[in-house]
């Protein structure tokens, strides 16, 4: 559970870190309007649509022994319905499964498999969208012993 805090603890840090950006005319969006995942991903089963950049002065990831914790911020064009849709189908590609989406202004998406969890979140500002994805381990499950009620 501690892992678990301290990642979104991070997460919500760095989001709050977040500054204005020049915006790019980028193309985010094939010829029917379906999203397409990049090429070259910073971690291959973390997928990122096309036209998205990596900023990396406001992005970390660490990876060891099985272990990877990542924070990784992109900025692109493109439309947040679009987005959400993609990473719902794209997520599910690499054995991801969804736990929830929160939609009010800024989009979370959570995100956990056998022993990650993901958070994505969508932050639209003016015509540029920042896409947030943090990843780390699952926190270890601590069974709680009953004593007995004296």
């Amino acid at each position: 559970m501690k892992i678990r805090g301290l990642v979104l603890l991070l997460f919500a840090f760095c989001f709050l870190l977040t500054g204005c950006a020049l915006t790019e005319k980028e193309k985010t969006t094939s010829s029917q309007g379906i999203l397409e995942p990049q090429a070259m991903l910073k971690f291959s089963d973390l997928p990122v649509p096309v036209g998205f950049k990596l900023i990396p002065l406001e992005s970390y990831s660490f990876e060891a022994s099985g272990v990877r914790v990542g924070l990784l911020k992109y900025k692109g064009k493109g439309d947040a319905g679009q987005i959400i849709d993609f990473y719902k189908e794209q997520m599910a590609m690499y054995n991801w499964s969804i736990l929830n989406v929160v939609e009010y202004g800024q989009s979370l998406l959570n995100f956990d498999r056998e022993n990650e969890t993901c958070i994505i979140s969508l932050q639209p500002k003016g015509s540029t969208i920042f896409i947030t994805a943090a990843i780390g381990p699952k926190s270890q499950q601590v069974t709680k012993k009953n004593k007995p009620i004296k």
